[in-house]
């Protein structure tokens, strides 16, 4: 009989695996995203200080009241561009992405794909 492994087991085993070869810096600090069934979480962190320099969430009270739905492919675009407009306020435009194991399309592209516009290169 042959078991299959669970989607969140499968996902974490990548995250380790992306981990192994992406490193945030204090010049390119790492742009790592997290996504539950109901919101998304994404920070840019400097993986040599072990310091989270800019957090956003769809938790959040400003980022919630602009949005319907806290799930869905708009809410991470937006999510997104309030990342990388809190980023360039800090001053940091490189960032390395870190998908953390998802897929990279649906709310994870729209994601990364606002952030690019608002200012970020990656």
């Amino acid at each position: 009989m042959v078991s299959k492994k669970s989607r969140s087991v499968v996902r974490v085993n990548k995250h380790k695996k992306l981990r192994n070869r992406l490193s945030g810096t204090p010049e390119c600090p790492r742009l790592a995203v997290f996504r539950s069934n109901n919101h998304m979480y994404a920070q840019i962190i400097d993986d040599t200080a072990q310091n989270t320099l800019v957090s956003a969430s769809t938790l959040q009270k400003d980022v919630k009241a602009n949005l319907e739905k806290t799930n869905n492919v708009e809410a991470a675009a937006y999510l997104g561009k309030v990342i990388a407009e809190k980023a360039i306020e800090k001053g940091i435009k490189d960032v390395v992405f870190d998908r953390g194991g998802f897929i990279y399309q649906g709310k994870i592209q729209a994601l990364a794909d606002a952030a690019r516009e608002a200012g970020l290169n990656f």
